[in-house]
């Protein structure tokens, strides 16, 4: 029987129909019961009121405003119409409501700001990865700023001279001007660690820091950095030589008297993704900046930092596969191909479902972490204490490497869910698509993760005992999770661990970590993802789960 065409009025040439209705406005905590589980199972319970307060606000307003931060790139201006030197970067107003509501919901600095009220009280870091999570999903490129400025904390209080900052990053208040901090009531940081000649390899770096006064730890800077991030922020951690050897600084943008500090911007680099955001290249010249932690141990200093940036590498991944999955499933609900709506087609539903796998367990280990990072912030001396902060050690690369190495052909593949709708600027897609290399790349690329696992194993005993006593913990619940462990224990015998290998050895650590955490928690993603990641026959893409596996359920749950 002939279909019957819609009747049109003249020189009308089409209808609207077989489309989705817009996506947002929605509830990003409320529509994600998986988010919601975890929360509870990690720790964060007291927080779930100020979680889903901002859930709602991330997937309303802040959805809204992100498309204009985007796609209306940050500006540099060197010099003001008269000629004066004045290094600032110009933004979208739609980036400082972002982050405005960001800040003042506890995005970078609700972890601080409960520790100054009781530092024994757990799940505020749970909470603030949750809260993190939310806005990733949204708007990828004010997560850089917002990352910094809360794990710039631990660093700083290597030199408690600058307590002023740690209290500003606590207060949640955002302020955009540029002037001296005395006179604002929140603060913003950012960081500049790498070097043209360097890059991940910062003991090549060749910037130099000249002591001013000994009585207040001053130096002057003169150096250069190949990617100075969120350059208007209020104050950078960045790394030079001292006379002592590498060492970490605090340099602010504006000195205490209100004049601006001796660097220039020269450029901003022009970015594959994270549009939204801003990254230089910048100079010092004579610089002042104050010296935290000891002369020669810049590294180790900063390193406190990069452990809180991987994480949140690990859950920016995680927000945007969620996003991606979400939009996919939104769209594959309402459009109908071939007589049936695509979510009730077998195919679509295998790649629909297992990519709500994977959505599942990414999340699933980065609130993992992000529970043993409130442990050892906490900084309890008894056994459990020391246990989860040898977990965090080595979980966080662990979870950078694969977490942030899947998300480019997870989004990829709910593009594809959408046809070409999935690769028009209107939709969210390109975005996300643009943006999901990058956790992959920055604060140590997939080499980088890798080496520090290996290193961890061999130099740091405690690790590979909270590991394996993580791993341990789910044996018996999954004949093809025992079968997996059998492996991995072989693998890390004495005398296995190569460096050539050190990729392979990661993705099992990260799968084996994944299933151990949604088989305790009980996850009705637990059997499937343990019988597609961790035995049988698997393809290289999403969507070969195998075919006796029931998907609704898993839909059910992702919808």
């Amino acid at each position: 029987m002939k279909a019957e065409l819609p009747q049109l009025p003249p020189f009308e040439t089409h209808a609207v129909d077989n489309q989705p209705p817009e996506f947002a406005p929605r509830d990003l905590w409320a529509d994600d019961v998986v988010l919601r589980e975890a929360v509870t199972r990690e720790g964060g319970a007291a927080f779930v009121d100020r979680i889903a307060a901002y859930g709602a606000v991330a997937g309303s307003e802040q959805y809204a405003l992100s498309f204009d931060a985007h796609r209306d790139k940050p500006r540099l201006r060197t010099h003001d119409r008269y000629g004066n030197r004045i290094d600032t970067v110009e933004f979208h107003p739609n980036y400082h409501r972002i982050m405005q509501a960001a800040i003042e919901s506890g995005v970078a600095g609700l972890s601080w700001a409960e520790q100054a009220l009781d530092k024994h009280a757990p799940g505020s870091h749970v909470a603030r990865a949750a809260l993190s999570y939310l806005h990733h999903q949204v708007e990828p490129g004010t997560s850089c700023p917002l990352t910094m400025t809360h794990a710039a904390v631990p660093v700083l209080r290597h030199a408690p001279e600058l307590s002023e900052w740690v209290d500003k990053v606590a207060a949640c208040r955002y302020d955009a001007r540029d002037v001296a901090i005395a006179d604002k009531p929140g603060v913003t940081l950012g960081m500049g660690m790498t070097e043209k000649q360097g890059g991940s390899d910062v003991r090549a770096n060749t910037t130099r820091a000249t002591l001013l006064s000994a009585s207040d730890n001053s130096y002057a800077l003169v150096g250069h950095k190949w990617f100075f991030s969120a350059p208007m922020c209020d104050g950078f951690l960045v790394l030079a030589h001292a006379p002592a050897g590498l060492s970490c600084f605090l340099m602010p943008r504006r000195l205490p008297d209100g004049t601006k500090n001796a660097f220039r911007l020269m450029r901003l680099k022009d970015k594959l993704g994270d549009w939204s955001n801003a990254s230089s290249e910048v100079e010092f010249v004579d610089a002042v900046a104050w010296r935290v932690g000891e002369e020669g141990r810049g590294i180790a200093t900063i390193l406190e930092m990069v452990m809180l940036t991987r994480l949140d590498c690990m859950l920016g991944s995680s927000g945007q596969m969620r996003m991606a999955l979400a939009h996919a499933l939104h769209h594959a609900a309402h459009r109908r191909a071939f007589g049936r709506r695509l979510i009730e087609q077998p195919l679509m539903r295998n790649v629909l479902a297992d990519l709500a796998i994977e959505s599942e367990a990414a999340l699933a280990l980065s609130l993992r972490v992000a529970r043993a990072v409130d442990a050892a912030e906490r900084g309890g001396t008894d056994d459990a204490s020391r246990y989860e902060t040898a977990f965090a050690r080595i979980a966080t690369a662990i979870g950078k490497y694969w977490i942030c190495k899947r998300t480019p052909a997870f989004v990829n593949e709910a593009q594809e869910c959408l046809g070409g709708a999935g690769y028009v600027e209107e939709s969210i897609l390109p975005r996300l698509y643009r943006q999901a290399p990058l956790n992959s790349i920055w604060e140590g690329s997939g080499n980088i993760q890798c080496l520090d696992v290996l290193r961890a194993l061999a130099r740091e005993p405690d690790t590979s005992i909270a590991l394996f006593a993580e791993l341990e913990s789910a044996r018996g619940l999954h004949k093809a999770y025992d079968d997996a462990l059998v492996v991995l224990k072989d693998a890390l015998s004495p005398g296995r661990v190569e460096e050539a290998g050190a990729r392979l050895l990661t993705e099992h650590l990260a799968l084996a970590l994944q299933a151990s955490i949604l088989l305790r928690a009980g996850s009705p993603a637990a059997d499937a993802f343990c019988a597609s990641r961790l035995g049988g026959e698997r393809g290289l893409v999403f969507g070969t789960l195998p075919s006796a596996l029931d998907c609704t359920s898993l839909l059910e749950r992702a919808l």
